[in-house]
Formats: C-alpha cells, structure tokens, sequence
C-alpha cells in the first residue's frame, strides 16, 4: 500500500540531490498517458529506476552517473494517493506586466547528471524504453557545463550554492512533515536569453543586473548594487538568517536555431522559498522593482516536483491497487492548474516564510 510504503521514509535513504556538480545533465519532463495500464508502467519503473542506473553506471564507474525522479501534484495523486507531501501543488504562476513565470505540464522528472553526456544518453534512452507508450514527453534538455561554470550570459552561476550538511539542511525535509522526511521539493524553469540585446549593453551594466563582477565573480558592494539586482531578490531571510536552495542549473542552446538559455533547477525542502524568488523577481520587491535580466530572459516552462526518498521508489509495488482521489487536494486551492499572481494580488512582502532558519539563493546567479 501507499501509505505503509510512505510512512517508512523517515528513516529511508535520499535520493542523490545534494551529489556534486557534473559536466553534462539531461532534464526529461514527462507526463502520464491515459489509463490503467499506463499508471501500471510508471509504478513499475519506481522501482527498478535504482537497478537501471547500475547498471548504466557500472560501464563507467568513474562517471558520476546519478538520476533523480520527482513527481507532480496529479500524477501523485493518481500513483498514490493520500498521504501526499504537505507542500506539493501544482506550479504557482506570477505575472507582470510582460514578465510572466509560465506554469507547463509535467508528471515527473528525471534530472540525469554525469561527467560525460553519454552516460546521460544512455541512461535517459533506458528510462523512456521502459516507458514507452505510458508517457508523452513534455520537455527535453540537454545541458552542459560552460567553461569555468559560466552561464551563456557570460557569469559564473552557482557560487553561493551550500555545501556538506548546510546543503542538507536546506534541501531535504525534516520534523516539519516527518512521514515524508528525507524527501525534496524541486522547481524547473528554461529560460530563452536574446544575447544580441544583452552583449550590446556595457559590462557595467550586465554587472548591475547581476550583482557580481563578470570576470572575478565577485558580488558588487551593497552601496553600488542596485535594489533590482539579480542576486539581491534572491535572497530571502527569516528571522535574519538567509533561506538557502541548492541549485544544479546548466545551459544549453542550438546555435543553427539562435536557441540559447539556462535551465534552472532548484531543490529546497519548502517550495515557498523558491515561490518568494520568483515573486520578487517577476513582481518586484517591492512591486515594480523586478529583476532586470527578464528584459533579456523569458522563461518558457515552470514545474514543481516532490523527489522522495531512494527507499521509498524501491519499494513501489507496480501492482498497488488505485488510489481514491484525495479529499484534502479535492479541498485545497493550490491544487488547481495554476495559481496567477500579479502586482496588485502578490501576498505582503513581509519576508516570513515560517519554515525555519535556511537561506535561499538567486536562480541564476
């Protein structure tokens, strides 16, 4: 049953979300198909997800290879049922103007990382073999590392991501919804940059919009660092004390197509930590104090997953019977296709989160 299999992950073991950065990531973004036997197949492979990638791993052993499966708020519900993750809902939109954080479709996740894309190819190949007919794939990108960990806007990304049990911490769930400890919650977005706009505004300003020197990676001092600075509302604070994310965001791009964009990714163990960064960035703390870099970046898709733990997708039955529909997500707002917020609906910018004492960091930075 689901609820046996949910309730041993307090002690389980977490899936690799905290694993250290690669060279080559495969995002896959699915969804479920119609049907008994669909649901059936995807069950099936909750299972055998950690036998696939040995086996893929085992060709290369000094690869790095490591996947991370995360669900979306109606494929849990159709897969499980009730108990469900506390946080879990569909992605909440927020729109100004022209700048709007778009909600898209997805099912699950497969994050794919390794030090060479074969072994990412490989094991993504594996995966949607064993899924054929069950899904119908939603978004597909293959990123990569970009010199010295630079984005293709030309600044380092990730610098202030955690490490070792601050990491930890900060992305995995804990005491506040024990039945699902050890679990994560992740946000996607892909973001389209028009570099022929942005490589024709002066470095001094790019640095502005960033908040970091470009070519030392050094973060601007707050006495020149404007308010609207990328990496100044991505940081949100409780009880004075920064709310850390982990980030894994890699670009991508076709050249022939003019296709150039950053995937952001970020996992946190309370989705209201990335929902504030993205509130302050499309809206603006306060409103109409937005992001800049939205002049120059769209983003094109936006998703929230729950990843939980290894212990729990090992010991999914494929032949559990189907869950009733949940009365509490039938009850609960968020449970809708999509929240929208604007300037003049966005909740108080008061900076409360009411999840603890972790720090979150820019999307992109």
């Amino acid at each position: 049953m689901a609820s046996e299999t949910i309730s041993g992950q307090t002690s389980g073991i977490s899936q690799l979300v905290s694993s250290p950065l690669t060279a080559s990531a495969i995002f896959l973004v699915v969804t479920i198909n119609p049907g008994d036997a669909s649901r059936d197949t995807v069950l099936s492979l909750c299972a055998d997800v950690s036998a696939l990638l040995r086996s893929v791993g085992f060709r290369a052993l000094d690869g790095a290879l490591s996947c991370i499966m995360g669900f979306g708020s109606n494929a849990w519900d159709r897969l499980f049922g009730s108990p469900r993750p506390a946080e879990l809902h569909p992605f909440r939109e927020f729109r100004s103007g022209p700048r709007h954080a778009v909600s898209t479709p997805g099912d699950l996740i497969f994050h794919i990382r390794a030090k060479h894309m074969d072994l990412c190819f490989e094991l993504a190949t594996q995966i949607m073999t064993r899924l054929a007919g069950a899904v119908t794939t939603a978004d597909e990108v293959h990123g990569f590392r970009y010199f010295d960990e630079r984005d293709l806007l030309g600044f380092v990304d990730g610098t202030e991501n955690p490490t070792g049990s601050v990491a930890s911490d900060a992305v995995f769930i804990g005491d506040e919804n024990p039945a699902f400890g050890g679990g994560s919650y992740v946000i996607v977005q892909k973001y389209l940059h028009n570099l022929d706009a942005w490589n024709n505004i002066p470095t001094e300003a790019q640095e502005k919009i960033i908040g970091r020197t470009k070519l030392s990676d050094i973060e601007l001092d707050d006495s020149v660092k404007p308010t609207s600075a990328h990496n100044a509302l991505n940081t949100i604070e409780e009880n004075g004390r920064e709310i850390k994310i982990l980030r894994d965001n890699m670009p991508f791009g076709r050249p022939g197509h003019g296709e150039f964009g950053t995937y952001f990714i970020g996992y946190s163990r309370s989705p209201r930590t990335i929902e504030q960064m993205l509130e302050n960035m499309f809206i603006g703390r306060p409103p109409g104090n937005y992001d800049r870099i939205l002049d120059f970046s769209t983003a094109v898709t936006g998703s929230l997953f729950f990843v939980p733990t290894a212990t729990f997708l090992d010991s999914v039955s494929p032949v559990q019977s189907s869950p009733a529909t949940s009365s509490e997500a039938q009850s609960d707002p968020t449970s809708s296709s999509s929240t929208e917020t604007s300037a003049s609906t966005a909740p108080s910018n008061d900076g409360s989160l009411g999840i603890g004492s972790l720090k979150g960091d820019n999307c992109h930075e």
